[in-house]
């Protein structure tokens, strides 16, 4: 997951200690059906891991920073501006998605450092968060934030609409603030699907 306030991507090894708060299960059984979780070698001593989320009947999205976590043949594509990759999958369901929304509650989920589902809960803060942009001629990312523990191992999962149960946003990194607090930063869905459309050419097909 990358750590913003350092421009850094972590590497997600299985050492380090796992962000979030442990869990048995999902909320519901759509968000079973929508979450991938991912795994891989990092290096030759650790393994790295994150997730995805199933976007329709045959795509999946998690963040570029991720692409040694998927199978290099299912990759579709990588977004030129944002921290997005594409990819194929068998199986699974798509979540119906809504827009975030200023002191929305919402539930992230990720994958701890020895593979098992975690959770991470927080408040929406802002809307349209600046990020630095992904090369010299790339344009600002945008995001939303909420104040939560996700961190390593969330990167590419779901944040889900605590009330409703929708689909609102892809975690791609967080910051550390100088108040002990964290900030998660998301690309909402209106943000996945656009990229999408512009890496194919084409709207998602549901």
């Amino acid at each position: 997951m990358r750590r913003l306030g350092a421009l850094i991507v972590l590497l997600l090894l299985g050492a380090c200690s796992s962000a979030g708060d442990p869990a048995d299960s999902f909320a519901s059984a759509g968000i079973a059906a929508a979450y991938i979780p991912l795994s891989g070698g990092k290096d030759l001593f650790f393994t790295g891991h994150g997730a995805g989320v199933v976007l329709s009947r045959d795509i999946a999205v998690t963040n570029a920073h991720n692409a040694n976590l998927v199978d290099p043949d299912a990759i579709v594509g990588v977004s030129m501006q944002y921290d997005l990759m594409f990819f194929h999958i068998f199986g699974g369901a798509p979540l119906p998605t809504a827009r975030p929304f200023v002191s929305e509650e919402v539930i992230a989920y990720g994958e701890g450092s020895s593979g098992g589902l975690r959770v991470a809960r927080g408040r929406v803060t802002a809307l349209d968060a600046p990020v630095t942009a992904r090369c010299a001629t790339c344009d600002v990312q945008h995001a939303f934030t909420f104040e939560g523990n996700a961190g390593p191992g969330f990167s590419g999962g779901p944040v889900i609409d605590a009330t409703t149960g929708k689909l609102v946003g892809i975690v791609f990194g967080y910051n550390d603030e100088a108040n002990g607090g964290r900030l998660i930063y998301v690309f909402d869905m209106d943000r996945v699907s656009r990229e999408y459309a512009i890496l194919r050419g084409r709207p998602l097909a549901h």
